[in-house]
């Protein structure tokens, strides 16, 4: 289960957004996550909290293919990200980093900001505990599970190997 405090905006939002450019000099997780979203919200990493919920419209993580945007995210601590659908490119690069993501056109829908969120992957079940509203998603079969929760697929490859 993940849970946390839902943070709304809106359709395409770029990974040029997710982490601006001018800070793709590093890979080091910890810089990038100083400064995700700075430009479409300065104030989101001083007002998120490990586990919170990003929740976004349309074509969430479009732009370029790099791994950056959905590091950044997952290094800022964010639980996981709602969206109604994702750039293709984003959505196989979260899996492969291990960060948790979610298509749910109604959950999009009902979320706003602030309301608390659970999450369980396994029934792809939403629960907006604020609003007392049940969503729901495609649930992630196991092997994506086992992915998140080894914190991305290379990590998981190597335990299945060490096996």
């Amino acid at each position: 289960m993940i849970s946390g405090r839902a943070h709304k905006y809106g359709d395409n939002i770029n990974t040029d957004e997710i982490i601006p450019a001018r800070f793709l000099n590093t890979s080091e997780p910890g810089e990038l996550a100083r400064h995700v979203l700075q430009d479409l919200d300065k104030n989101f990493v001083d007002k998120m909290k490990p586990h919170d919920i990003i929740v976004a419209g349309k074509n969430f993580g479009c732009g370029s293919s790099r791994e950056h945007a959905p590091l950044a995210i997952k290094s800022a601590k964010v639980g996981a990200v709602i969206a109604e659908n994702f750039a293709r490119i984003f959505y196989r690069n979260a899996i492969n980093i291990g960060l948790p993501i979610l298509e749910s056109p109604p959950a999009v829908a009902g979320i706003r900001s602030g309301d608390k969120i659970k999450i369980n992957l396994a029934t792809g079940e939403i629960f907006n505990l604020t609003k007392k509203e049940k969503y729901q998603s495609v649930p992630w079969p196991e092997f994506m599970r086992n992915i998140i929760r080894a914190g991305g697929l290379l990590t998981y490859l190597r335990k299945k190997e060490k096996k």
